[in-house]
């Protein structure tokens, strides 16, 4: 029987380049869609899981994070005195329990491997998940529950990837399934980033949330810098993939790469759709804009 999934890695110490200038002096983890920084979303996704431990791979000038799931006592002394009950209970909410909440620094921008590793003691030998933050997924359950129940029917290591339109893979990392693998679970051989279209192993994008054993923490450890002179997880992945099953996992939703401009905007929109006191405004008003 498979160990059971009790913690997440978030990485939150990059600088959110891609989404400059607004992330000059707000993390990219906490802009927001809606009403919600994106951090939140993939927070409460991952206590949906059973996640118990989460822990946050932070960097200078990444301290609004740390405050976000802390008390703000004038805030809420203040929202307490003026009898705003609705909105304090959104204020309170994302207080994660003592202990149930580690940071951690990523001293040197090394890449999404290197955060990894950061996170390697606090973890321990067990079995453990990743959230890129950046990714919100819509879908009921969350994605990452979708994947802890399938982790523990067959164990081994799990990537989470969805369908993209077969002219496209070359903008995506795309896994390569096992000869005659079907279905929304199927055993996996390799990844590819952005492969030409010709070529591509197939129309399965790799979408920001992973199972993976406690042996990539070795393997990360002696990765050499790759792409981008950074330490890069898929290398430390491909090299786990030689000595144990991967599996990637089709899960039921949508993603959204927040990271991106066009793919936040995206992102409010479909969220807000969701939304039962913004869905006929947002939709009467799309119509007009557009």
């Amino acid at each position: 029987m498979s160990a059971t999934v009790k913690k997440v890695v978030i990485p939150v110490a990059g600088f959110g380049s891609r989404v400059l200038p607004a992330t000059k002096a707000t993390p990219k983890e906490l802009l927001p869609v809606v009403d919600k920084p994106l951090l939140e979303y993939v927070v409460d996704e991952a206590l949906e899981a059973g996640i118990e431990h989460i822990v946050m791979i932070t960097g200078r000038g990444k301290g609004a994070i740390e405050d976000y799931f802390d008390h703000a006592y004038e805030l809420e002394d203040a929202l307490k005195a003026k009898k705003k009950d609705a909105i304090l209970e959104t204020v309170v909410k994302p207080i994660l329990a003592p202990g149930a909440v580690s940071f951690t620094r990523q001293q040197v921008p090394a890449g999404l491997g290197h955060a990894i590793w950061c996170a390697r003691d606090i973890v321990g030998n067990e079995p453990f998940a990743i959230s890129l933050p950046d990714v919100i997924i819509r879908g009921k359950p969350g994605a990452l529950k979708q994947m802890v129940d399938e982790y523990a029917k067959v164990g081994g290591n799990m990537i989470a990837v969805e369908e993209v339109p077969e002219d496209q893979v070359n903008k995506y990392g795309i896994i390569a399934p096992k000869e005659g693998a079907s279905g929304d679970l199927m055993e996996m051989t390799g990844m590819v980033e952005k492969p030409p279209v010709e070529t591509a192993p197939s129309n399965l994008s790799i979408t920001g949330r992973y199972i993976l054993q406690p042996e990539i923490f070795g393997l990360l450890a002696k990765t050499e810098r790759g792409a981008g002179n950074e330490i890069q997880l898929t290398d430390a992945m491909a090299e786990l993939m030689k000595q144990q099953q991967f599996f990637a996992y089709r899960f039921k939703g949508e993603s959204h790469d927040c990271g991106d401009k066009l793919g936040w905007l995206k992102a409010n929109m479909a969220f807000a759709k969701d939304r039962e006191e913004f869905a006929a405004g947002l939709a009467d008003y799309a119509k007009e804009l557009f």
